[in-house]
């Protein structure tokens, strides 16, 4: 429970206070009096009588009543001194900057939680321990540096690493990043990015609170928090981007499934964050790149301009951003642009990239500038500028300034010459504006956000789904992989259509199943998990002559029970598969199916339950989805019937925890048909 006292504390005092500024309690002393914290500032210290010009108290029993307490003693200590300023100086919110706890060991693990229950029984406010702190408007409670100028409208940005926090800050603030509000959590003993962000949600208010929000987390300790706080969030108005550190796969390596191998935390992460609508990034100048974009008025289409005077970044911009699925469109010819032409020096390029030489000018430049906001068809615009050396460029900066608080498009500003003309993009970047000096990197930045769908409606598909027939199903089963019989009735009850399938045991019932069925067959050995590394499937049987003869070669594979006889489906193979995550739930997998999936793993994830939009996102998010489109006169398949079966599948999924992994490969999609051939449940109770 974030309070009033940590936000806006009328006292706080300084546990390890020191003269010595490079120490954290005196760095962190030294943070509040240089950035003119306004209420009353208390130091502790033994050893000294005066600290920085204040009094200094020997011990917490001398202080008076104080809102906040900031901890910067060794660990031992510091469950103690949290007891007695929360039991006798009314301390409503610590931050406890210390480090040697749960990171250090068991000891230091009863250490944070000794502190935790304390803060918990008071009803206060525990930030850290083993954390850099926190900084609002109202004070700058951290022992390092940078300290940016904090603005309403700049980022709040929540970091799990307190060095982490200032890398980013360091990366970003060059860029013209700005901040609102600054919150390392540490070990997160009571507070962590969950909570930080059940704040901002709570109390949000759409006329003062910031609506760019950064995250950078090493460890998701309640997702359903996170995902409900984050889409509440974004619905109101506000981005979120962040960054998930530390994914790691060990907990796939003992799977017995294709997607059990293929699903990990961090498979996990990416459907938490999909449905949630926040931007993934995987680095800090990624996250610094996108957070510029969201500070940017917002790209309302998918048609850029690319106004240079330097033709190779132009270029280099126009691939990421169509390789991310953004459009740079021809300008087509009309009046409005052999006007603009004439304005130009000759050799200009008036397509797109608008082209207007090393020697353009800022005239030059807003009359682009106005011709792609009032006349061209365009969403936006990126404008690329650095200096060619001949002349000054200030009034350039100066103009562009000016357009980007006037157009109603998007500006992206490209100044790469962050040492030549240094002064000037410092006054630029002092009126509020951003710099993005890696063009590519704003590409990618710029497809990312474009790309990252809303989140989810969170309403559970229903239609056409039997779910007190799931459960009979569920209940009624043995732990363990499934035969073919119950995985057809799972599919039946919620609405996935399969192939036609008979298990036999004899070559009688065989003959028998394959007059039903009809000819060309697929038998399949029942018994072995990986059919095919054993042999154990055969396609195209045509007679019953071979029938015959596939029954006892299938047979006398080692843990054979039985053989499958299904009807021939034809189509391009598809692939959909679950893994159950603890704390996160079903993670659904879907890409193009048989060997493809483990040969180029292109596969993209969603969280059960998804919605129509969520499963029609994860298929566009594939590498191989132009193929699913079909191409070169090669017929596609139906991506509504495809996003309809994942959206059965997480339906059912919802409905049956107990199956920890499935796979569905392939499915085959011909046209508007697409069918289940293959499939493998595991269940555990």
């Amino acid at each position: 429970m974030i309070n009033e006292k940590l936000i806006r504390p009328e006292s706080i005092a300084v546990l390890g206070a020191s003269n010595n500024i490079t120490k954290p309690g005196g760095k962190l002393l030294k943070n509040l009096i240089d950035n003119r914290y306004p209420g009353r500032l208390y130091a502790v210290n033994p050893r000294e009588t005066e600290v920085q010009g204040l009094k200094s108290f020997a011990a917490v029993a001398d202080l008076p009543d104080v809102d906040l307490a900031v901890l910067a003693i060794p660990a031992q200590f510091c469950p103690e001194a949290v007891e007695e300023l929360a039991t006798r100086k009314n301390t409503g919110a610590f931050i406890v900057v210390s480090a040697g706890f749960s990171e250090a060991g068991e000891t230091g693990r009863l250490w944070e939680q000794q502190m935790a229950q304390t803060a918990d029984r008071a009803g206060a406010t525990l930030i850290g321990p083993n954390c850099i702190g926190i900084m609002t408007p109202y004070h700058t409670s951290v022992f390092t540096t940078p300290i940016p100028p904090l603005w309403p409208q700049g980022c709040d940005f929540i970091s799990g690493s307190g060095a982490t926090a200032v890398f980013i800050m360091e990366s970003g603030i060059p860029k013209g990043l700005r901040f609102s509000s600054v919150w390392s959590v540490g070990n997160s003993a009571q507070t962590g990015v969950e909570e930080v962000l059940q704040y901002f949600d709570e109390s949000y208010d759409p006329e003062s609170s910031s609506k760019v929000k950064l995250l950078y987390l090493e460890t998701i300790r309640n997702p359903d928090k996170l995902l409900f706080h984050a889409s509440s969030l974004i619905q109101k108005g506000c981005k979120i981007a962040a960054i998930k550190a530390g994914s790691s796969s060990a907990g796939s390596r003992a799977a017995q499934s294709h997607t059990g191998a293929l699903t990990s935390s961090d498979a996990a992460v990416e459907a938490l964050f999909r449905k949630a609508g926040i931007v993934r990034c995987y680095g800090r100048e990624e996250l610094v790149t996108v957070a510029n974009v969201f500070l940017c008025k917002e790209l309302k289409g998918s048609k850029l301009a690319i106004i240079t005077h330097a033709g190779g970044p132009g270029v280099m911009l126009t691939d990421a951003l169509e390789d991310g699925g953004l459009k740079i469109p021809a300008i087509p010819d009309s009046p409005a642009k052999q006007a603009l032409k004439e304005k130009l020096f000759t050799g200009s390029s008036v397509e797109n990239p608008i082209d207007f030489l090393a020697t353009g000018t800022a005239e030059q430049l807003g009359a682009i500038i106005d011709s792609c906001e009032k006349d061209f068809d365009v969403d936006g615009m990126a404008v690329i500028f650095g200096s060619s050396g001949l002349f000054p460029i200030g009034e350039v900066y100066q103009l562009l300034d000016r357009k980007m608080h006037l157009c109603r498009k998007p500006i992206y500003p490209i100044l790469p010459s962050v040492m030549e003309v240094r002064d000037e993009i410092t006054y630029f970047l002092s009126h509020g504006n951003v710099n993005f000096p890696d063009e590519v990197l704003l590409g990618r930045a710029l497809t990312k956000v474009m790309n990252t769908p809303p989140p989810s409606e969170g309403r559970i598909f229903l239609d056409g789904v039997d779910v007190p027939e799931i459960r009979r199903i569920i209940d009624g089963c043995e732990p363990g992989f499934q035969p073919p019989a119950v995985i057809h009735r799972l599919f039946k009850a919620a609405g996935i259509p399969a192939v036609k399938e008979i298990v036999v045991h004899t070559e009688e019932e065989a003959l028998k199943a394959a007059r039903k069925l009809g000819f060309p067959l697929v038998m399949k050995v029942v018994g072995p998990v990986h059919k095919t590394d054993v042999g154990g499937v055969i396609l195209n049987v045509r007679n019953e002559e071979s029938v015959c003869q596939e029954f006892r070669q299938l047979m006398q594979i080692e843990d054979a029970r039985a053989v499958l006889l299904a009807q021939m489906a034809f189509g391009t193979e598809l692939f959909l598969g679950a893994k159950y995550e603890p704390t996160f739930g079903h993670v659904i997998l879907c890409g193009l199916g048989g060997i493809y999936v483990e040969v180029m793993k292109d596969v993209t994830s969603g969280l059960a339950p998804l919605s129509p939009d969520e499963a029609f996102s994860m298929i566009r998010n594939l590498k191989s989805y132009k193929i699913l489109e079909g191409y070169r006169g090669k017929s596609g398949v139906d991506i509504r019937k495809f996003a309809e079966i994942m959206v059965r599948l997480s339906t059912l999924l919802r409905f049956a925890v107990e199956i920890k992994e499935m796979d569905i490969n392939p499915l085959l999609g011909a046209g508007s048909s697409i069918l289940a051939v293959d499939a493998r449940i595991r269940i555990e109770k």
